[in-house]
């Protein structure tokens, strides 16, 4: 079987991952204050339903969905795993959002890229040195510890911390799995196909267990939050997507590991600026040590790749 190969225009990938990044990190608090007045369905088909309306248009304009035609059956039902694990993924992740605070849900959905790197390496065969493969380890180590860090400090309820932090893993498996499916998928479709057959897929289905009618009754705060919500799944899985176009799955996965000090560093702008909007995060020496050997690990693992990629 063909397996998908990387462009090799690293440059571009390492932008779209770092964008990636930024969206992520800053996508869980604008769902904590949504999920205020919204249940997590519904905020999910919104952002599908809005995603679904913007892509149809650009591919009906670029005359892209023709594409679909020539699909034989099980690149189909690729698109379909595709889609299920996706809606999972966005399902799972926000009510674990519910149960715990911003900065631990981008902790723990930070197995996320490493199931993806470690699927990207035994499936698509990308090659590893072993100074990458320290990389990994350190990233894991500095997850470890921030993790050790914030569940003593939670603000929540241990039970409650639990909860979501067994939800955030399941939407971290789910989505390893998806990322892979697109990136095979990548032989024949567009990143924008793929991603409006998600869209479309996911509106369709979580349409009967969502209530529309309660987008109509947000207040400014929650409405500009939603919005935002919508507009991020945009800019952020197009440029995931696109970053696995020209970027292995194991390199755009290290750059995704420092999405936890983003969203670190955002939790404590926002709270600066607006308290009753977020609370802050409790983190000791100990988190920040963490903090660090996620950026050093993450580093060692993209920089080693790219200097391979150069020879």
């Amino acid at each position: 079987m063909a397996f998908h190969q990387a462009s090799g225009r690293w440059r571009l990938g390492l932008m779209l991952a770092i964008i990636t990044a930024l969206c992520w990190a800053s996508l869980p608090i604008a769902l904590k204050v949504t999920l205020e007045e919204l249940d997590a369905v519904t905020l999910t088909w919104f952002r599908f339903l809005v995603a679904t309306i913007v892509m149809f248009a650009w591919l009906s304009w670029r005359g892209g969905l023709g594409v679909f035609k020539t699909l034989d059956g099980r690149r189909w039902w690729h698109l379909v795993a595709a889609a299920l694990l996706l809606i999972g993924n966005y399902v799972f992740y926000l009510l674990g959002v519910q149960y715990t605070t911003p900065a631990n849900a981008q902790l723990l959905i930070q197995l996320a890229p490493l199931l993806m790197a470690v699927g990207g390496i035994f499936i698509f065969r990308e090659t590893y040195q072993l100074g990458q493969w320290c990389g990994l380890a350190i990233i894991a180590g500095g997850l470890v510890l921030f993790f050790s860090d914030q569940l003593k400090g939670t603000p929540v309820s241990a039970h409650a911390y639990l909860i979501g932090s067994g939800f955030v893993i399941i939407a971290a498996v789910v989505w390893a799995g998806y990322a892979l499916i697109q990136k095979q998928l990548l032989l024949r479709l567009s990143s924008q196909t793929i991603l409006f057959f998600i869209y479309a897929a996911a509106t369709v289905l979580l349409l009967p267990f969502s209530h529309p009618q309660k987008i109509l009754q947000l207040d400014s705060q929650h409405a500009w939050a939603l919005a935002y919500c919508a507009i991020n799944t945009l800019i952020a899985y197009g440029a995931f997507a696109e970053a696995l176009v020209h970027w292995q799955a194991s390199r755009v996965s290290a750059i995704l590991a420092v999405t936890p000090l983003l969203c670190l560093a955002t939790v404590a702008m926002v709270h600066s600026f607006s308290p009753h909007m977020v609370a802050s995060e409790n983190v000791t020496i100990l988190g920040y040590i963490g903090a660090v050997l996620v950026v050093i690990g993450s580093s060692l693992s993209s920089l080693l790749g790219q200097k391979k990629a150069e020879q």
